[in-house]
């Protein structure tokens, strides 16, 4: 061949891209690597994108360890909490930190137990991690049933643990710096029924913070139990100080700020009884905004939500340096005896409890469920419960964030602001022609192989007494289906899968991440995520961070 010619096709794809840019159809490349601009306006999944570099296509992960933290011959039950990851001890790799009753630290690299803390009470909450006093040391903070608080050292020895109410298991459970002084506070929540004392925090030596815990006594507004991981914290008004929100099982939501004064409401519900300035804890929530402002519901004929199992998500959904209040409740009919659970919906807040709306979207009504939106099941004797934990992140690159979760219903929902759910979403987990039901965990997101559109992944576990594990869940932004695989059937048990959130993280210090999962009868799984060593990460965690703070 000439060498004219040959030069000509050796640089061919770069004089394209010139050509390209030239007339103005290709600018430089976005941080996510697209090539072209993003336009806010388009809400069709139909744009086409020309990547300057092409991208490797997402590859399946692979089994890399299981049954960490097991004994011999069984494995204690996991639960609701998900795993965090740090070098505890200086090594080359981290190590996963995980909690089933026990806690235990695994080597990232094998699975191998580095220390094992025993405990008789089950760990529900995410491990948390973080750094309490500014001292560069990270502290592991881990909630139990049995009203246990504990904060341990990286080597497994504890600090100090406190029993924060009188009783109540401790599912509620956020780190957050609430006045940005360097400092971590420790905020619990009661698992049991009761408006009083039903939030407290510590600070980092262990002593209650003053104006702890709430609600207090002759306070006015309503409050109850906290079944899930039920609170968030973050700046919501701009002040510097951190807010906290935490729904409770009733159809109000609490609102505190650092120091657990209640946050007052929009004068918008000023007007029913008792007349005059409201905290958030004294107006409830409907589904119609209408039967917020008059205060009460014909029960029978509108509806409202119950926040038992409701963890709070505080995101910035349309980047304009505000973060919105985010719950997904389960919607009920109170004219029925029991109470009928008809959907579970989101419902976004702004931090004057008033309904959100902004940038061309509007949540003051909520999207209206399809016929499919009815609970599967809610009893636990039958198949563990699904936990609506919204997860916030913008999984299309168009600037917007979308609001996902796992629902009774036995699908994963993906809501854009629009309020609809594009592309093949929602995902149904649970398939009746298996004869058996499943259900899905809290999912991470991250765009594994850096092409600007995110993947979803997720858990699901098994019926109980079906004989069958869940699966290990990987979806494209739109939904569709790109990998499921078996996770290891339980050890000496009828079921299996995953009901925590999974982790995403780099545990053997090679350049691509690991997802890692806290499974219910085969302990801890860990899998390899092939071509990620470019990936960016949305969502790694339960609850957004080790913090477990459900912020952005």
């Amino acid at each position: 061949m000439p060498r004219k010619i040959s030069l000509f096709i050796q640089f061919l794809p770069v004089i394209l891209v010139l050509f390209l840019l030239a007339g103005g159809l290709v600018t430089s490349p976005d941080p996510a690597g697209w090539a072209m601009p993003i336009d806010h306006s388009i809400t069709t999944d139909t744009r086409v994108f020309l990547p300057l570099v092409i991208k490797d296509s997402v590859r399946s992960p692979q089994l890399k360890w299981q049954r960490g933290g097991c004994y011999t011959s069984w494995c204690e039950t996991g639960w609701y909490s998900s795993p965090a990851v740090a070098n505890i001890d200086g090594d080359p790799q981290a190590e996963v930190i995980a909690g089933t009753y026990d806690l235990v630290a695994l080597d990232g690299l094998t699975g191998a137990l580095q220390w094992r803390v025993e405990n008789s009470n089950r760990i529900w909450p995410g491990i948390a991690l973080a750094d309490l006093t500014g001292d560069s040391q990270l502290e592991i903070i881990v909630g139990r049933s049995g009203n246990q608080l504990t904060v341990y050292k990286l080597n497994g020895s504890p600090i100090w643990t406190r029993n924060p109410f009188g009783n109540g298991e401790i599912r509620t459970l956020a780190v957050a710096d609430l006045e940005n002084d360097g400092n971590y506070e420790i905020i619990v929540g009661r698992a049991s029924s009761g408006a009083i004392k039903q939030l407290n925090v510590y600070e980092p030596n262990g002593s209650v913070r003053p104006g702890w815990p709430v609600l207090r006594n002759g306070e006015p507004g309503y409050g109850a139990g906290m079944y899930n991981q039920n609170v968030a914290a973050a700046d919501l008004n701009g002040d510097g100080y951190k807010e906290i929100i935490g729904p409770t099982d009733t159809h109000y939501i609490t609102a505190f700020d650092r120091n657990g004064n209640q946050l007052l409401t929009n004068p918008m519900y000023d007007n029913f009884n008792p007349i005059g300035p409201k905290f958030w804890s004294q107006v409830g929530v409907h589904v119609d905004h209408s039967v917020d402002l008059r205060g009460y519901a014909n029960c029978g004929v509108e509806h409202r939500p119950n926040f038992a199992d409701s963890p709070p998500t505080l995101a910035d959904l349309d980047n304009n340096g505000t973060r919105e209040i985010i719950v997904v409740g389960n919607v009920y009919n109170c004219g029925t005896d029991p109470y009928t659970s008809l959907y579970q919906m989101p419902f976004v807040f702004n931090v004057d409890r008033s309904r959100w709306s902004g940038s061309g979207f509007n949540w003051t009504v909520i999207p209206i469920p399809d016929a499919n939106s009815g609970p599967i099941s809610e009893d636990y004797d039958i198949i563990e419960t699904a936990e609506p934990n919204p997860v916030v992140a913008d999984i299309d690159g168009d600037g917007f964030k979308e609001i996902l979760f796992a629902s009774y219903d036995g699908r994963v929902h993906a809501y854009w602001l629009d309020k609809t759910e594009h592309g093949q979403w929602p995902y149904r987990i649970n398939n009746p022609a298996e004869g058996f039901l499943r259900f899905a965990s809290e999912p991470v997101v991250v765009d594994m192989n850096n092409d600007g559109l995110a993947e979803v992944i997720f858990a699901s576990w098994t019926q109980k007494g079906s004989d069958h594990t869940g699966r290990l869940h990987v979806l494209d932004y739109l939904g569709h289906v790109l990998y499921e695989l078996d996770l290891p059937p339980g050890v000496g048990s009828d079921w299996n899968g995953a009901l925590a959130a999974p982790t995403i993280a780099n545990i053997d210090n090679d350049p691509e991440l690991e997802l890692i999962l806290l499974t219910a009868n085969s302990g801890v799984v860990a899998y390899d995520l092939p071509g990620t060593e470019f990936a960016r990460i949305l969502w790694a965690t339960g609850r957004g961070s080790y913090l477990r703070s459900g912020s952005d």
